[in-house]
């Protein structure tokens, strides 16, 4: 098989270049967006840092935390930043462990073009649930993955598992 096609998808993906035809940044503009917006993704917000659903996640559940600075490089995020990402990084698992129950992380990031970023513009982390047999034949021989759960679902669940988790500190 060559190809595979959602034509949905394609409206979506023009939808979303036609929204940022002016090249703004998409995670600047995220955290202006209302979190009650089926249109915004964000999660999470704290004082220097968001947390926000990945549009196209690797698994369901794949979350970025996103310093709030509009910054591309990793050195020149301040120690205040760097706790705040680590804070929330656990802060993260914690929520997911509640809610997905995942068998592991993927946790890192990609700084620039070269290293794979596909907003080299502003650093983001991401964290991606795992499950064991999570792959299947469709992402290596179709190039395709499946999520099994809609978006706007997950995040509906996950902002109500973030706030039961902080208040449990």
């Amino acid at each position: 098989m060559d190809r595979m096609w959602s034509p949905w998808r394609s409206q979506y993906i023009d939808s979303f270049k036609e929204e940022n035809k002016d090249n703004t940044c998409v995670f600047c503009n995220a955290q202006t967006q209302n979190i009650d917006d089926d249109k915004c993704l964000v999660v999470y917000r704290d004082k220097l840092t968001f947390v926000i659903l990945n549009l196209y996640p690797y698994n369901n559940g794949h979350l970025m935390i996103i310093p709030k600075r509009h910054i591309s490089n990793f050195t020149d995020l301040s120690v205040e930043e760097h706790q705040e990402i680590m804070k929330n990084v656990d802060l993260t698992i914690k929520t997911m462990n509640k809610m997905m129950k995942p068998q592991g992380f993927n946790i890192g990031m990609n700084v620039g073009k070269a290293a794979g970023a596909g907003i080299d513009q502003h650093l983001h982390f991401h964290i991606v649930p795992r499950w064991i047999g999570d792959t299947n034949f469709m992402p290596v021989i179709g190039e395709v993955k499946i999520i099994s759960h809609e978006l706007i679902e997950t995040k509906k669940n996950l902002i109500k598992a973030f706030k039961e988790v902080e208040s449990e500190k």
